[in-house]
């Protein structure tokens, strides 16, 4: 394999009939003022995707690509961080996008702290794309401690140094994917970083993994599972992580159900 480009950015989009908002999401990581190339990795989409690619065929930094048969997100994912030829890898899925100067902050942080993974805080918007004003906030240090008490981090924030997204790929799409992965990176370097500021704006959804809760709830119990817990340890993490979910979403919840 290629020796990775030192400083520069791949960044992975996952993709499935997403023409609605895929070229926000593109636009988002273009706009970005560093070095960088867009993978966007096509998982049989049954919409015109292919024909929307077609805005970006004079644009040398988005590359596109289309799986021979459809893989799920996690294989699709790890399709594109094989592609990647940064020293960094991106993740950015189809329906959400990036404040300006995400990038840059992220790269600064975690040159800063010396961690291998670094995300961000996230607003949230309405599944038609409404900004709601409402944020997540992130630690700006965080250890495996505190990742197994709550997935502290969106899919969407990642920056993470290529050399470990291929180390630990994501697997198990009847789980929470991304959350494993964390566990995993995070159980063998034990700390990562974060920049404390809005820059992902993550469109809330009704049909996804985490559109109902209660669907949500069983993947994350599965997804200790996966991890290697015993049922004690996994339900001892899960209550953790329903306290807290009740907590994160509370004031958004109330806040929507305001008249």
């Amino acid at each position: 394999m290629d020796e990775l480009v030192k400083d520069f950015v791949s960044v992975v989009i996952p993709a499935y009939n997403c023409t609605p908002y895929i070229a926000q999401a593109i636009d988002s990581a273009l706009g970005q003022q560093v070095p960088l190339e867009v993978i966007v990795v096509d998982d049989c989409s049954t919409d015109d995707l292919p024909g929307l690619m077609t805005r970006y065929r004079e644009e040398p930094r988005v590359i596109y690509v289309r799986n021979e048969k459809n893989l799920g997100v996690a294989q699709t994912r790890n399709r594109g961080v094989d592609l990647a030829k940064g020293e960094y890898v991106a993740f950015l899925d189809a329906d959400d996008y990036w404040a300006e100067g995400k990038l840059p902050l992220q790269l600064d942080k975690i040159r800063e702290k010396k961690a291998v993974i670094c995300s961000t805080a996230r607003e949230l918007m309405t599944p038609d794309g409404k900004l709601t004003g409402f944020v997540l906030p992130v630690k700006e240090d965080l250890t495996y401690r505190d990742m197994l008490r709550q997935n502290h981090i969106g899919c969407s924030s990642v920056l993470i140094k290529t050399a470990v997204a291929r180390e630990f790929p994501m697997h198990h799409d009847d789980a929470h994917e991304d959350y494993l992965m964390w566990l995993e990176v995070f159980q063998k370097y034990r700390y990562g970083c974060a920049v404390n500021q809005p820059l992902l704006k993550y469109r809330l959804s009704n049909t996804g993994k985490s559109g109902s809760k209660l669907h949500s709830a069983r993947l994350t119990y599965r997804t200790y599972r996966y991890n290697g817990f015993g049922r004690i340890k996994a339900l001892l993490c899960f209550s953790s992580y329903a306290l807290y979910g009740v907590k994160k979403y509370f004031g958004f919840f109330r806040k929507r159900g305001a008249p």
